[in-house]
């Protein structure tokens, strides 16, 4: 094609320039972007509370049963340690995602094949599940904590006259919790970031908040950069409380955390 002044243009330019889109200023997308996470915020809070909510409940169930399998993993009752190596085999050994579907679509489906009416509600699935494997780690964390235990201290403690129970009560358990702190808020942060997993199963926490508003707002790295900033200040927020938790409970720590506190 020639135009006036005898100059050809050539076609292909011509349909270039029909997709040439002057790209705007990079305040204005910082801005749009900030605006974005401001009010997709209060949903994410929310998911936050109930992601915590989650975390809570599985850790508390999961202490409660960690305990009870740590010790039972050093009963002499041989079935018995069987029994509890086989569970935490299987939970640590397969998927959380796995364990999930299976609590969740798997044992209604099991019950209703068997003629039993069963089903589980979203947040009694998620707590189950995330109880049961967190159980498994927690009570291998137990078992380590007694044994870390010198066997003299248990030696003593017998030959003054005190039982089974009063021994693990007032003079093991004490001392193996003390260092079973660390590994523990390890496993909590772990557990607040595996909760993002019962998403798959529609409930609403944190991650599924995030999910909802990219399906509305069809923004996704804004958002999904929001709930990794929120996933991130849980997590900073519990390590530090653990940090505190671990100084506190260890008296020659909390003694030098003072002096170095009294000296500033």
């Amino acid at each position: 094609m020639r135009t006036g002044d005898n100059q050809f243009t050539p076609p292909h330019s011509r349909i270039r320039s029909l997709f040439l889109i002057t790209p705007p200023p990079h305040h204005s997308i910082m801005i749009q972007s900030l605006t974005i996470i401001l009010n997709a915020l209060p949903d994410l809070l929310l998911g936050a509370v109930v992601t915590l909510e989650i975390t809570a409940l599985s850790v508390i169930f999961g202490m409660i049963g960690g305990s009870l399998i740590g010790i039972a993993r050093l009963s002499p009752i041989v079935p018995l340690g069987w029994a509890t190596r086989a569970y935490i085999d299987f939970f640590r050994g397969t998927p959380l995602l796995v364990q999930i579907f299976m609590i969740y679509f798997g044992l209604p489906a099991l019950a209703q094949s068997l003629g039993i009416p069963l089903r589980f509600d979203r947040l009694v699935a998620a707590v189950v599940a995330l109880s049961l494997n967190c159980a498994a780690y927690i009570g291998e964390i137990v078992r380590a904590g007694i044994q870390s235990i010198e066997p003299g201290q248990a030696e003593a403690a017998n030959s003054l006259g005190m039982s089974g129970v009063q021994i693990m009560r007032y003079i093991i358990f004490p001392q193996a919790l003390r260092r079973m702190i660390p590994p523990l808020g390890n496993e909590f942060i772990s557990l607040l970031k595996d909760t993002s997993l019962v998403a798959v199963i529609g409930f609403e926490e944190l991650f599924r908040r995030g999910q909802l508003i990219v399906a509305n707002t069809y923004r996704a790295f804004e958002i999904y950069t929001a709930v990794a900033l929120v996933y991130l200040v849980l997590t900073l927020a519990a390590s530090q409380f653990f940090s505190f938790l671990e100084v506190w409970m260890n008296p020659i720590k909390r003694k030098k955390a003072n002096q170095t506190r009294l000296s500033i």
